[in-house]
């Protein structure tokens, strides 16, 4: 690790304090420039910080072309980043901040107390001692005539001339925490191509759920369930049902495909398998035994073990003619068609999907339209699933677009 850069050195301003961002000042920093990086909120990391809230999934250790797969249609853009600094990269920088990792029994990759907290603070630390200098409390508001970044203090606004600057912005969910889109249109006036923000990893609605099942079952998990889109391989998991639709991991794992089925026709239907352990065949030769006296209910908790909000949901969606006869009733349990008309807002998603495309960047990710000026992390236009995907992609990005800064500034 080198130390601090020399007051000769060139000058480089960071825009964004979240993992990209401080993860380019890094790199910077060791490669002798002297870096500034300004954040709009009180302290940095805020988002990192609160995506660590139960245990911060930092990566994934499944093999790199499953990994890869996870970015869907940007997953050659992401496999360039992520051949500069992978998951395994990652997690031996983390225990360079003298914090263990260890791999949980569903292949996620966490700090070994769990925290996000530690890892930021020994972080920062390291950044200090590099001679990287933070300020809070410093909103970016685009550039002014001569070309100079316009920033608002807590003392008023100033000018900033470095010799080149980084954007890591962040995408538009969770704005309380900083990532509020607002730069968007200070990149469109500079004639730089933005993809439309929208929500990924989200919640969905529906056209809306009885009152019953409201009332009494919204926010209750639906566990050991398989979820799937048409012509999509089903995947096995958990989510809750809402007031007024479905959120949570399996959801958000199709929120992508759920959301480009709304685009182009309005809605989309996904199917639930309420007992994917249970084979068709089998399921209608259990429910067809004789119930006798028992209800309908008591029948499919004592042959099939569907009882709670599996059963309230099935009551929901199947036709009322589906329960005159119990095996009949077996097809709707394996594929019960959930139809979800929109997304819940950007706000409320875990992260967002649009920005900065690549095309409008070169491999060092600078903006072609405005040289000097480079991109990182969530503002770049790609998604992933949650489970450790998202944000190996945003140190990774940090790290390239650094890299490519360096070699701008030095050629």
């Amino acid at each position: 690790m080198t130390t601090a850069a020399q007051p000769n050195a060139y000058h480089v301003a960071i825009i964004g304090g979240g993992p990209a961002g401080l993860m380019a000042a890094e790199v910077l920093a060791q490669g002798g420039v002297r870096v500034e990086l300004f954040d709009a909120m009180p302290s940095v990391g805020r988002k990192f910080l609160l995506a660590g809230v139960g245990g911060m999934n930092i990566t994934h250790s499944e093999p790199k072309d499953a990994f890869i797969g996870r970015y869907g249609e940007r997953q050659a853009e992401v496999a360039a980043l992520l051949r500069e600094f992978d998951a395994d990269a990652l997690r031996e920088w983390i225990h360079g901040l003298g914090i263990d990792t260890f791999v949980g029994t569903s292949g996620r990759v966490f700090p070994s107390d769990m925290k996000a907290a530690p890892l930021l603070r020994a972080w920062l630390r390291r950044l200090r001692e590099l001679g990287v200098t933070i300020h809070t409390r410093s909103r970016w508001l685009g550039w002014n005539a001569d070309g100079s970044l316009r920033i608002a203090g807590s003392d008023g606004e100033r000018a900033l001339v470095a010799d080149a600057y980084l954007l890591a912005l962040g995408g538009g969910s969770w704005a309380r925490l900083g990532s509020d889109g607002a730069w968007v249109p200070l990149l469109q006036a500079r004639g730089v191509e933005v993809s439309a923000l929208k929500p990924s990893n989200c919640g969905f609605e529906v056209a809306g759920w009885s009152e019953y099942l409201r009332e009494k079952f919204a926010g209750a998990p639906l566990k050991n369930i398989a979820l799937s889109l048409p012509g999509q391989a089903p995947r096995i998991g958990e989510f809750v049902l809402t007031a007024g639709g479905v959120e949570g991991s399996l959801v958000y794992a199709f929120s992508a495909n759920i959301r480009r089925a709304i685009e182009a026709d309005g809605q989309a239907v996904v199917h639930l398998d309420l007992l994917p352990q249970m084979p068709l065949v089998k399921l209608q030769r259990a429910l067809g035994k004789p119930r006798g006296k028992h209800s309908m209910a008591k029948h499919l908790h004592r042959q099939a073990g569907l009882d709670g909000v599996k059963a309230a949901l099935l009551r929901e969606l199947a036709p009322t003619e589906a329960f005159v006869d119990p095996a009949a009733l077996a097809p709707w349990i394996k594929a019960l068609p959930i139809t979800l008309l929109r997304t819940r807002p950007l706000d409320e998603a875990i992260s967002s999907a649009g920005g900065v495309p690549f095309e409008a960047l070169d491999g060092g990710l600078m903006l072609k339209a405005l040289p000097g000026v480079f991109c990182a992390g969530e503002m770049l236009d790609w998604e992933a699933p949650t489970g450790g995907y998202l944000l190996t992609a945003c140190f990774a990005s940090g790290q390239v677009a650094a890299q490519g800064l360096l070699a701008w500034l030095k050629p």
